[in-house]
């Protein structure tokens, strides 16, 4: 096992303890997306603790908020805070731990949640750094429902139409949302073709569960100039756990006490299994 593939079912660990100790949580949605995170920090992008405010640091927003306890599990591992605490208190009274990403945690840059913002601020981040010629790239993960969102077509024309070659947009795609399938909710297919329509370099992975996969699309990315980068990532639902892969009760739900420890027991088969 790679070194990016075990530190991804690590965080996994982490998810399944902090959503089952706070009975709260998407936990569905973040196990397909902590592949994608897990690449972009400990991978690809430019940012660490000690540079949180340097202005050449690499701008990270998630766009899809609801998967926040993901977000904290990797930002806590990367060191911007306490790991335990994060883990510990996640939506507890007073913790600043909340359901949605806020900028009270370190290392968060934009306070997210009501889905389909995350795009356009991503695009005046990148549009910012051309204008004041900085290197950072900025790197926006969305969930394929909120692409029903109207403003993420206006964030992908301006990005398109400014030649935002220092933005990349990572869609999560694992075909499921709260109420059903985003085929039957709202069809968005095909998105590759709707951001190549929109002047956008695409790059579709096959399996966007795999950082191996991800990290070669995003070196890619990083050296595709003229256009913004879209990476179209095939992922599952609840990957990791085998009861909640391709589930969509599993886009927030509560484990019994049974449930979790299954849980806990397939991903540590993986990580003991290497």
């Amino acid at each position: 096992m790679d070194a990016l593939t075990r530190k991804s079912y690590e965080m996994r660990r982490d998810i399944i303890e902090m959503v089952h100790l706070s009975r709260a949580g998407h936990v569905g949605g973040d196990l397909s997306v902590v592949d994608i995170l897990t690449t972009l920090y400990f991978g690809v992008m430019n940012v660490s603790p000690q540079q949180a405010k340097d202005p050449d640091r690499d701008r990270f927003l998630l766009s899809k908020g609801h998967c926040a306890d993901a977000l904290y599990c990797v930002l806590g591992e990367k060191g911007f805070f306490n790991k335990e605490e994060a883990i510990k208190t996640f939506s507890q009274y007073q913790s600043r731990y909340i359901g949605h990403p806020n900028m009270e945690v370190p290392g968060v840059e934009m306070n997210s949640g009501s889905l389909g913002h995350g795009l356009s601020v991503g695009v005046g981040m990148a549009l910012a750094a051309k204008m004041d010629q900085r290197a950072y790239r900025t790197y926006v993960v969305l969930g394929d429902g909120e692409m029903a969102e109207g403003s993420n077509y206006e964030g992908m024309m301006a990005a398109g139409h400014y030649h935002l070659d220092n933005l990349c947009a990572t869609v999560d795609l694992n075909r499921l949302q709260i109420s059903g399938t985003t085929e039957q909710v709202m069809n968005s297919a095909s998105l590759a073709d709707k951001f190549r329509d929109f002047g956008w370099h695409v790059i579709v992975v096959q399996d966007g569960n795999n950082c191996g996969q991800l990290q070669a699309a995003y070196e890619q990315a990083a050296t595709y100039k003229g256009k913004p980068t879209a990476i179209i990532a095939n992922t599952v639902k609840g990957k990791g756990v085998s009861f909640m892969e391709n589930q969509i009760s599993w886009h927030h739900g509560v484990m019994t006490e049974e449930q979790y420890q299954q849980a806990v027991k397939e991903i540590e088969e993986v990580l003991q299994g290497e």
